[in-house]
């Protein structure tokens, strides 16, 4: 990391210290502009006096501290507010071209990054960036690659991002950086290895987590504060959000959900055990239910389009029920009802305001949903169920690589290094 990336490093690192001496001019001046800082952050553009009620210091002083982190680069003046009498106040808000973030979102066949300024903007964004996800070296040294190059075609260079949140599924600890699922070919933690990479902080975070976080930023979360977030992809993970905040459990292991033993069907899940709830509610499900099907002799859209079925994807199986192909959606509708048999128990657990579909089978949108619904009334309490919404993912594709970046950014803020 080269000296300019240090000093912007370092200088955030001081203003969003946690514990510093209160004692003396210049602390005291460092903890009012952190203040300030996040008052911006959390409202938005402001005028002096709005800093000055809003945080409760003078005016001589809130201008005094606007002025030095004008000159630091963090704030900006962004012109004159209109005034129904009187001198026009200027307004200030946070420099959004000063730094930037990174979020990486990781799937099974792709990868989607994003480019973040200060302001939560997405700037740029690259999408199913085609990409096996191994447990490789080979798949870790790709990955980097992909990293690197979108950062060369960001044209904004390293020494401005500030952070990087990258998602994977399966067991990750967001405290230490390690995955256990992918990658853990060394001591190192993972996020340690990447960084030193890539010269930028890495942050890991399970993709559900990350997509749960992203639809509670900018997504399907409106002022609901406890929210569970269902990933229905190949894989079903779940991401909870307790009091505003993503709950993560002793070891960041939370919300395993597809591995509850649900089922007594002894088939094999991917984790090792049998009957687990994504051996029947998942996309990997789904392709089994489907391949089965068609060589029964059910009929299906599939049979012209895939001439393997040992190459099905889950993409192709999510087109086929958007085109009315009834076989799929006969299979949705079975999935669905199941589907909400168990999240009847989340909602008799967790009594959420929300809960949220997402993940590529949330694509089939009602297909899924409604026997989802249907399942939840019949097998929750209803005085539970009665306040909890089902709706489908807003942000869609894009809320992993969202929340990836969001949460780098908070914890280059926070200072949770």
């Amino acid at each position: 990391m080269n000296t300019k990336a240090n000093s912007l490093n370092n200088y955030i690192k001081s203003l969003f210290a946690e514990n510093f001496d209160p004692r003396g001019v210049a602390s005291k001046n460092l903890f009012f502009k952190k203040q300030i800082f996040l008052w911006l952050d959390t409202h938005g553009a402001a005028t002096i006096p709005e800093l000055s009620r809003g945080l409760n210091i003078s005016v001589p002083k809130v201008t005094s501290l606007v002025n030095e982190l004008m000159k630091d680069g963090l704030i900006i003046n962004n012109g004159k507010v209109e005034s129904t009498g009187g001198r026009r106040a200027a307004v200030y808000g946070l420099a959004k071209k000063i730094c930037y973030f990174i979020g990486v979102d990781v799937k099974r066949y792709y990868i989607n990054i994003g480019l973040f300024d200060l302001n939560k903007n997405l700037v740029k964004l690259k999408e199913k960036i085609p990409y096996p996800l191994e447990n490789t070296q080979q798949a870790l040294s790709a990955l980097i690659q992909n990293i690197k190059k979108f950062i060369r075609e960001s044209g904004v260079g390293s020494s401005r991002i500030l952070g990087m949140g990258i998602n994977l599924s399966g067991r990750v600890n967001h405290f230490t950086g390690y995955s256990y699922s992918y990658f853990h070919f060394q001591e190192e933690p993972l996020a340690s290895i990447i960084a030193h990479e890539t010269g930028i902080k890495t942050f890991l975070e399970n993709d559900s987590n990350a997509m749960a976080y992203g639809e509670f930023a900018q997504g399907a979360v409106k002022d609901e504060k406890h929210v569970i977030f269902l990933n229905l992809d190949y894989g079903t993970g779940t991401g909870i959000i307790i009091n505003k905040k993503l709950y993560y459990g002793k070891s960041g292991f939370s919300g395993e959900f597809g591995h509850i033993p649900f089922f007594d069907n002894n088939i094999l899940c991917g984790c090792g055990k049998k009957g687990c709830l994504e051996t029947e509610i998942s996309g990997m499900a789904l392709i089994r239910r489907v391949k089965e099907k068609i060589q029964g002799g059910s009929p299906s859209l599939l049979t012209k389009k895939v001439k393997n079925l040992q190459n099905l994807k889950l993409e192709d199986v999510v087109e086929a029920a958007l085109t009315d192909d009834m076989l799929v959606i006969e299979l949705l509708s079975e999935m669905g009802e199941k589907l909400g048999k168990a999240l009847s128990v989340l909602i008799n657990l967790f009594n959420p305001e929300l809960v949220i579909l997402g993940g590529k089978l949330s694509e089939t949108g009602d297909y899924l949903r409604l026997p989802a619904r249907s399942a939840m009334n019949k097998y929750s309490l209803s005085l539970v169920n009665n306040d909890t919404q089902l709706k489908l993912s807003e942000l869609g594709e894009r809320a992993g690589v969202i929340g990836a970046g969001l949460i780098a950014r908070n914890r280059v803020i926070s200072n949770e290094y």
